[in-house]
């Protein structure tokens, strides 16, 4: 089998056009509890989302954080909407 490796921004131009074709993908409300919370020098939050099974590393641009109305930390349960956490 002959495979060729392709880029990392390649790879997430891809990936990036297909969440962005996906009506689904576009528009899932995710609920799951805060772990790792990590607040950056920058602004971003940084932190990974569970449940009893499965987790989801996250991040939380600095443009985006302004808009919360709780102060994340570890063991919140959330649901999350692509750019938006709701306690």
């Amino acid at each position: 089998m002959n495979i060729t490796p392709i880029t990392v921004s390649d790879l997430n131009k891809y990936m990036k056009t297909k969440v962005a074709d996906d009506e689904y993908l576009n528009n899932v409300f995710v609920k799951g509890e805060i772990s790792n919370y990590k607040l950056h020098y920058t602004g971003h939050m940084y932190f990974t989302l569970k449940d009893e099974n499965s987790l989801i590393k996250c991040i939380m641009f600095k443009q985006s954080t302004a808009t919360l109305n709780f102060v994340p930390k570890d063991g919140i349960k959330v649901m999350v909407l692509r750019y938006s956490i709701c306690i």
